[in-house]
């Protein structure tokens, strides 16, 4: 690893922080707007579900998202303020499909205290000013003119310090806020102010109320007729106005989120920390409040937000569990519960700890996670690729073509499998007890072998081998008509639709015919001045049977070419530079976008724009996807279509938000690929690859693969065990109760392969598990699970007790074989030498494993090291320790085999508060810090004086804008020893928001090109909001923020992919750099996950 270093993303953030609902890309169209985190999400309500518009990133962590609506407006605008202080107003523009900044702005005040409880931004309801209070003690006013555009902001100062909630009050002729807050007795109570726009200063409100439940923490405001606002607590709600007063008592909860049903306010849902969910209504007699009603309506993730759509569906996001689309029934089901799940999006965060195995055996990392927490807990396994599931398989060897038929036209499923080997055709088909047996098709030529086939109308099936093409009844099976090729000529190359057969012999003879009942028409016959190498006429227009282009790909002069059919009209000719043949076409359309894939017989493969109506080729893009010759086929799964390239190196081709995606397939070589959809393997693909012909289903596309274990309790720490096959976890179980003891902690066994818990050891009272290790100790071949625990008191500030827990697992249970007491929490566990490092409270213990005279075995004290606040954080290298303190950033310790001690070498003087750290090399250590930073330091051991050696120089620095909890060294994706990528070394890591990234070192040369790259891209391509992205990466903290260094956001550099070819071209004269070798080298890094 290096200084150098490129981070990226390889799973976006997935936890929903905001929600929203209005209209927002047009004044009829009903939007669901989602925040998480650092990107914005803008989804369309439609009949069939919601649909996404939009995903774009955020330069900054967003801390409000809110809709309004200015005076004179039709549609709605947004409103983003990030918690760096920056703020933007969007609008749509429905002409580009795009966000456009209305206004932005800085918020931050020189001197000021940020608030404790994050920010609040609110918006008045009659679009008079937007309030946000940032600091304690003032009140940010963004007024608005009569136009609605934003003028400057002013501070009032507000006398309430310890603010919990303030809202905008409706109905009120000026505008009013209600503010919540706590005295110094730890009372809570609520006052209401009106802002006074022109003396820009509070004047007391209408009305104020005190003593109000003692976890009241959120504010309602209700809109008009009834205005007021609602206090909710956790024992008691309370509608509040100037002139009523009710209140209700509820069962202990804390409620987290909440989502008004109808416009008038007098329902209302709540969501609480259990993931209960709650329907509020305020009865009234015409304007007057006579009570408050709450009904539990079931249960759903935990929420952090709740967005009413229509028609009793509600978006429920998730900071703690997968965010959903549910349905409120007016009947309740045979559980009694009123909700109905009908989506799941799948969410990571908070992860909190990971490991990564390769537990197919197949060289690919795959990473386990611990995410979500409280009853929303559970495993993830994530993967990169797509898998294929096999059904079914049958050794054969030197197939050279596959194809699947159907016995009739409009039978939905195939019948027959066709393989095609160098001398004979075999046919394959499902008998009835769902075998694949060998059948005939009596019209075929079986003795030589076939170039193509396919179903064709009339209830008819079409076969070209290199003599004839052959029409053959599907129902008979008997010859009804062929079409010779001219004495002295064979059929090189063919393909064919329903209704159309397009061939080549040699000499470069284009021949194209026509099908009907019972019998071949030749058409047209063009003679090409080269020898044709392949061919395509995929139906993509209009009519499914009859395309009007043909794709041809040349030899000699290596271009492809379209021609109109029926005429045979050149339109089109697209030289493709090189000396490589194209060895595969294909004409698809994916999302109603029209392309032309042309792959080589390198590997690489060549994307155009392609327009249906005169032939036309844009927009080229060339991406290599292996090293062998790719065949592409289409194929169809949940009904849309995708693109299988065949090749060393099989891959997907899909399209997500109009682009063009690749994923590989976990598989090792696959020469051909064809769609069998038959009753008894529905959606199946057949696949052959060395010597075997497999049939099998196929993944969700997507570029990530993540298989979810719900465990209904919050597993902590993980940890795997090659030897045993088997996971260990420190899980906590939470129960509803509501007593003290609501909490249980647990070491709970896993088996590898089905997730299954196969043994539980329960930790004593107030004991929390804090670290897992597998490990082994010198002079003994066994291997053991060590826990290290806690003994959490309630009246302690930091535990004074834990302990050391040694395991092994025999016939699938946990014996527990040694314990020993320690000091304080074991907050780390690291393998050290054949003995067991621990950090523990402010110290570094080392203990030895030794054998008693009774044949037991215990652990014993060897040595320390004091000198830390909390060692939360320690990796090993050899003699080295380098540890991540609560506060003190990162120290270099040494463990000296002579003295049998361990000493301090050098640290980092910055109060850094450490999230983790991992160490790269030798000489360079990476840490996360708890803003949102990652920095490098390194050792400085060619120091001139003790003090130079003695002080860890930071290197690099860079705003990841995530809360990591956990690096580790690893990979996503398969090592190919012949990639250039192959030989970077990764460290992924895991965050709060759910996501997983990657960081990989670069040389120097690569990482000067790519900065150059990086600088180009922040140019072209602008921030939403006109947010900077220099200022989003820049290193930031409580003391300073400098320029990020030494480190290049992938992120940004992959999207130069996405650009349109002009934008491609102005980078690259800015580069000096081919437009085809900055897409090489950028894909190499899209390949690192």
């Amino acid at each position: 690893m290096s200084i150098w270093n490129y981070v990226v993303t390889a799973h976006k953030p997935t936890n929903v922080t905001q929600s929203c609902v209005g209209n927002f890309t047009s004044p009829q169209e009903l939007n669901l707007i989602i925040a998480k985190c650092t990107r914005i999400e803008i989804h369309l309500l439609t009949a069939q579900g919601l649909q996404p518009m939009l995903d774009v990133p955020i330069y900054g962590r967003i801390a409000t998202l809110e809709l309004f609506r200015p005076h004179g407006e039709t549609q709605d605008l947004l409103f983003i303020a990030t918690e760096r202080y920056k703020f933007c107003v969007l609008q749509w523009d429905s002409e580009t499909s795009e966000l456009i900044t209305r206004a932005m702005g800085d918020v931050s005040d020189r001197i000021g205290r940020p608030t404790d409880g994050g920010q609040i931004g609110i918006i008045d309801p009659d679009c008079r000013l937007i309030g946000l209070h940032l600091y304690d003690g003032l009140f940010k006013v963004i007024p608005f003119d009569n136009k609605g555009q934003l003028k400057e902001a002013f501070n009032i100062r507000l006398e309430e310090l310890q603010v919990l909630d303030i809202k905008f009050l409706y109905g009120c002729s000026k505008p009013t806020i209600v503010v919540l807050y706590q005295d110094n007795k730890d009372a809570r109570h609520v006052k209401t102010y009106e802002v006074a726009l022109k003396d820009k200063d509070f004047i007391e409100g209408p009305w104020s109320q005190n003593n109000l439940d003692n976890g009241a923490a959120l504010l309602i405001p209700v809109p008009p007729p009834l205005c007021g606002v609602l206090i909710i607590g956790e024992e008691t709600i309370v509608y509040c106005s100037a002139n009523a007063f009710k209140a209700i008592p509820i069962k202990q909860c804390i409620t987290r989120a909440y989502g008004r049903v109808d416009a008038d306010g007098s329902r209302y849902l709540l969501g609480d920390y259990f993931g209960l969910l709650h329907l509020l209504v305020i009865t009234h007699e015409k304007e007057k409040v006579t009570g408050l009603k709450i009904e539990l309506l079931g249960e759903t993730s935990i929420a952090s937000t709740i967005s009413y759509l229509d028609n009793g569906v509600v978006y429920i996001g998730s900071s703690y569990g997968d965010s959903q689309l549910v349905k409120l029934n007016v009947q309740p089901d045979a559980k009694g519960s009123f909700v109905e799940v009908v989506e799941r999006y799948v969410n990571l965060g908070p992860i909190v700890d990971f490991c990564v195995v390769d537990l197919e055996r197949q060289g690919q990392g795959q990473v386990v996670t611990c995410s979500g927490a409280y009853k929303d807990g559970s495993l993830r396994v994530v993967r990169n690729g797509i898998g294929i599931n096999e059904q079914a398989s049958v050794e054969l060897q030197g197939i050279k073509g596959m194809w699947s038929l159907r016995s009739s036209t409009d039978d939905p499923f195939d019948t027959f499998l066709v393989v095609s080997f160098i001398s004979e055709t075999r046919i394959l088909a499902m008998n009835l007890e769902d075998e694949l047996e060998e059948t005939e098709i009596e019209g075929f030529c079986s003795q030589v072998q076939t170039l193509f086939c396919h179903d064709a109308v009339h209830n008819q099936l079409v076969q070209v081998t290199s003599s004839s093409v052959r029409l053959v009844s599907s129902v008979s099976r008997e010859l009804r008509n062929e079409w010779n090729a001219p004495a002295g000529f064979s059929i090189n190359v063919a393909t064919a639709n329903a209704t159309q057969v397009l061939l080549a012999t040699g000499g470069g003879h284009l021949v194209y015919l026509e099908i009907g009942d019972g019998k071949l028409t030749e058409v047209k016959h063009a003679q090409l001045e080269y020898e044709v190498s392949c061919l395509d006429i995929n139906p993509i227009g209009e009519n499914p049977n009859f395309s009007q282009l043909a794709a041809v790909g040349m030899w000699t002069d290596i271009s492809v070419r379209i021609f109109s059919l029926p005429d045979l009209n050149l339109i089109t000719k697209e030289p493709l530079g090189g000396e490589i043949i194209p060895r595969s076409v294909l004409l698809c359309a994916f999302e109603g976008i029209s392309y032309l894939l042309c792959a080589l017989g390198d590997g690489h493969l060549l994307n155009f724009l392609l327009n249906t109506s005169n032939g036309e080729l844009t927009d080229r893009k060339k991406i290599s996807l292996g090293t062998q010759p790719i065949t592409l086929r289409t194929f169809s799964s949940k009904n849309t279509t995708h693109v299988f390239a065949a090749s060393d190196r099989p891959t997907v081709i899909y399209s997500s938000n109009k682009k063009l995606l690749y994923s590989n397939v976990n598989l090792k070589e696959v020469s051909h690929m064809c769609p069998f959809n038959s009753a008894a393997f529905p959606d199946s693909l057949a696949i052959a690859k060395e010597g075997e012909l497999t049939i099998g289903t196929i993944d969700d596309i997507q570029k990530l693969h993540i298989r979810s274990i719900l465990l209904g309790e919050h597993a902590r720490r993980i940890c795997h065990q090659e030897q045993t096959r088997t996971f260990a976890v420190c899980s906590v179980k939470y129960n509803q109760s509501g007593a003290d003891d609501n909490e249980t902690h647990f070491i709970r066994l896993l088996d590898d392969q089905t997730f299954d818990f196969i043994s539980t050891y329960a930790l004593d009272t107030f004991e929390h598990g804090c670290s897992i290790l597998s490990c082994s100790f010198s002079d003994d071949i066994s291997v053991y699970y060590c826990v290290g625990t806690a003994y959490v008191l309630p009246e302690e500030s930091e535990p004074t007790k834990g302990r050391i827990l040694v395991f092994t697992v025999e016939d699938g249970k946990l014996t527990l074989i040694a314990e020993k007491e320690t000091k304080g929490s074991v907050y780390s566990l690291s393998a050290f030498n054949g003995k067991l490092l621990a950090g523990i409270n402010q110290k570094i213990q080392l203990y030895k494993w030794m054998l008693r005279d009774d044949g037991t075995r215990e652990l014993q004290s060897e040595c320390g090291h004091h000198g830390h606040i909390l060692a939360l954080y320690v990796q090993t290298r050899g003699d080295f320790i380098v540890v991540g303190d609560l506060m003190k950033s990162i120290s270099l310790l040494i463990y000296k085999h002579e003295e049998g001690a361990i000493e301090e070498r050098a640290r980092d003087y910055n109060a850094n508060w450490m999230a983790a750290v991992e160490i790269l090399d030798d000489d360079i250590y990476l840490g996360a810090e708890n803003s949102y930073n990652l920095f490098t330091v390194r050792k400085n051991s060619e120091g001139a004086t003790d003090e130079e050696r003695g002080r860890l120089d930071v290197v690099g620095e860079y705003h990841l804008g995530e809360f990591v909890n956990r690096f580790r060294h690893g990979s996503l994706v398969m090592r190919l020893p012949d990639s250039d990528v192959g030989q970077i070394p990764t460290v992924i890591f895991g965050t709060v928001n759910g996501v997983i990234g990657v960081i990989a070192s670069l040389s120097h040369e690569q990482y000067l090109f790519l900065e150059k790259l990086q600088s180009n891209l922040r140019k072209v391509i602008k921030g939403v909001g006109g947010l900077s992205h220099e200022q989003w990466r820049s290193f930031n903290n409580e003391k300073k923020t400098t320029e990020a260094r030494n480190f290049l956001d992938g992120d940004l550099i992959e999207s130069f992919l996405d650009l349109n070819r002009g934008k491609m071209e102005e980078i690259s004269k800015q580069m000096d750099v081919s437009v085809e070798e900055l897409c090489k080298r950028v894909e190499e890094l899209t390949r690192l996950h």
